[in-house]
């Protein structure tokens, strides 16, 4: 028979998963307790078994009863390995704080609290390793600890006492945990890397979040490599998914060891990308020795990763305090909004505080303090100044359960809360009064064009396209700007033109001058077709291309090709003469053409090529023939 069920559970529930890392002083009987519990040394070194003392990390399986299933993460507790420590800690649910009886809370143990209050672990339990010890300094201590501590148990690992009390206080626990969501992204920061014969590279780590199938692929970040997933195994068991909350390892087809290290990370899904700059919110403990001013070396650990970073752009946070800062990363890290980070001193190295990931991806050109983010911000609020921010440029939709730090599934919802500020296509968002202002501008820009052009239909729809935005913005933001414009009535679309409304052409009484003259010039040049530059220096200062091309609209001329404007009736003569002279001749050269119609070659090849375009005639070697009767003997 299984082990009794945590309140509010039934047999029928899925099983629940959860991490629980150890933390405590050295020697303080960590690893012992580990493997009381699980019956596993998690010591693997020969070094960590000749020194007596935990180096890196060490990990076990812990059934719990029928539907609960805990992985153990042992850490060291020397202050040497603190940076194995933390590699550990991170991602854990629950943390046990051994503590020996004979010893009291010692530097490492609060090292190690403070560590655990930084990452922001909600649930512990203090473990006491003798029954004789007095706990009231361990109760005064834990009384003023953020994480939400059991009432400590007492144990010893020699006759076993309290190991029963203890699997019960981590049962009770289990059933008070917010599970961390199968269907959000899948993300495995990576602590250890080998390799295996016959399964090739392998990564282990605690799953984060999300789940991840044989035969899926995964992205490895930083290093920006697919691998596929060729096997899983769960405390050396094989399974077909790996689940979130629960130690994995991945055998993976694409990458070589040697390429991957701890601090790595694998993931599944859109948005993921390795950043060197990120805007965090960070708090540090009262005892760091020095304020994080600017230009501040700091160790930076997230999730395994440690990387050296300055802070910039930030007041001087002194101990105790807290306040926002930019780290500028010398390498690359995998972050995701709300991620928690721990900070150490660059030297000597010791922890100093940690902090909160505000935005993994911040502009680099707005300084930080022009932006809005706040730590107390939830995810709508946060959206809503990021999407100002971004103005034009938009949110990409598959880019924000990262940024944002909430579930894929969350995200349609978290747009619906910010309601009315932003605009939505189905890739974008982007902050509404960015596309009101935008729509004005246009407005304007068309309107200009209107007083430079006055005998345009419009400016055409392609040119103010790409006026929109510097640099342009996606086609969809673009298409929701000039559908603003039109809904408010600031511009009209036809066709492929766009207007003010109610626009149309007109003449002033100046160009209405020069219209006439230029009609006049045109029907009196008959087929002796003049070019629009001969045009405009007959007519010096006249919009000669403005009123060619609105004689073109309205009909009163026809362009021949690209600099020269025919008047319509002219052309039909020339049609007319043209077809009468191939009826008669069957197929003419532009020699003989020359003669019949009396027009040099300067004029007349023009006006063939415009023929020719029209369907009037067609090539036949050097002679012109009518294209209507060579279509009908074709087809005869």
């Amino acid at each position: 028979m299984g082990a009794p069920l945590p309140p509010g559970h039934s047999h029928s529930d899925p099983v629940r998963r959860f991490v629980i890392g150890t933390a405590g002083h050295i020697d303080h009987g960590k690893t012992a307790l580990v493997k009381a519990l699980t019956g596993v040394d998690t010591d693997r070194w020969e070094e960590e078994k000749r020194r007596g003392i935990t180096i890196d990390l060490g990990f076990a399986p812990l059934p719990l009863g029928d539907v609960i299933q805990a992985s153990v993460v042992d850490v060291p507790g020397h202050e040497g390995f603190v940076r194995n420590m933390l590699a550990g800690a991170t991602g854990i649910d629950v943390a046990l704080l051994v503590i020996a009886a004979d010893e009291g809370i010692m530097p490492q143990t609060e090292e190690h609290l403070a560590i655990v209050e930084l990452l922001g672990v909600r649930r512990g339990i203090p473990v006491i390793t003798k029954r004789d010890l007095v706990d009231s300094e361990v109760s005064t201590r834990l009384g003023t600890s953020r994480v939400r501590w059991e009432e400590s148990v007492a144990t010893s690992v020699v006759t076993g006492e309290g190991l029963a009390e203890l699997r019960d206080a981590l049962r009770r626990v289990a059933g008070d945990l917010v599970e961390r969501p199968a269907d959000d992204l899948f993300r495995l920061p990576i602590d250890r890397v080998f390799a295996v014969a016959g399964a090739g590279t392998v990564v282990t780590g605690s799953t984060w979040s999300g789940s991840v199938a044989v035969g899926d692929a995964v992205q490895l970040l930083p290093l920006g490599r697919e691998a596929r997933v060729r096997s899983i195994e769960v405390h050396g068991q094989t399974a077909e998914r790996a689940a979130p909350g629960r130690r994995t390892a991945l055998a993976l087809v694409g990458v070589d060891r040697s390429e991957l290290a701890r601090g790595h990370v694998a993931v599944t899904g859109s948005g993921w990308q390795a950043t060197k700059l990120i805007d965090v919110a960070v708090e540090l403990l009262p005892t760091a020795r020095k304020p994080v001013a600017p230009r501040t070396r700091v160790r930076v650990h997230l999730g395994t990763a440690e990387v050296l970073a300055r802070a910039v752009q930030t007041p001087a946070i002194a101990p105790g305090e807290r306040g926002l800062a930019r780290l500028v990363l010398e390498t690359a890290v995998v972050a995701r909004g709300g991620d928690r980070f721990v900070l150490r001193s660059f030297s000597p190295v010791t922890t100093i505080g940690g902090g909160v990931v505000l935005d993994p991806f911040p502009p680099p050109r707005t300084r930080l303090r022009r932006r809005r983010v706040a730590l107390e911000q939830g995810p709508a609020a946060r959206l809503g100044v990021l999407a100002v921010e971004a103005g034009l440029m938009g949110l990409a939709i598959d880019s924000l359960a990262v940024r944002l730090g909430v579930s894929p599934g969350r995200v349609t919802a978290v747009i619906a809360e910010v309601g009315e500020t932003v605009t939505t296509s189905p890739e974008t968002v982007v902050d509404r009064q960015a596309l009101v202002a935008e729509a004005g501008r246009l407005a304007e820009v068309v309107r200009r064009y209107h007083e430079e052009h006055p005998l345009d239909p419009g400016m055409s729809l392609q040119a103010l396209r790409a006026a929109v935005g510097t640099p342009a913005p996606p086609s969809a933001v673009t298409d929701a700007v000039l559908e603003f414009g039109i809904k408010s009535g600031k511009l009209e679309v036809a066709g492929s033109v766009a207007r003010q409304p109610s626009w149309r052409p007109a003449l002033d009484a100046r160009a209405t001058d020069a219209s006439e003259k230029l009609t006049r010039r045109l029907a009196d040049a008959r087929w002796q077709v003049p070019t629009v530059a001969e045009l405009e220096r007959e007519f010096p200062g006249a919009p000669v291309r403005a009123l060619l091309s609105h004689f073109a609209r309205n009909g009163t001329a026809e362009p021949i090709d690209a600099e020269r404007y025919a008047a319509t009736g002219a052309l039909a003569e020339f049609r007319a003469a043209l077809e009468a002279t191939l009826v008669e001749l069957g197929s003419a050269t532009p020699a003989a053409l020359r003669d019949r119609l009396g027009l040099t070659r300067k004029y007349l090849i023009p006006l063939l090529e415009w023929a020719d375009r029209r369907g009037v005639t067609r090539r036949a070697g050097d002679a012109r023939v009518l294209a209507r009767l060579t279509a009908g003997k074709g087809g005869s």
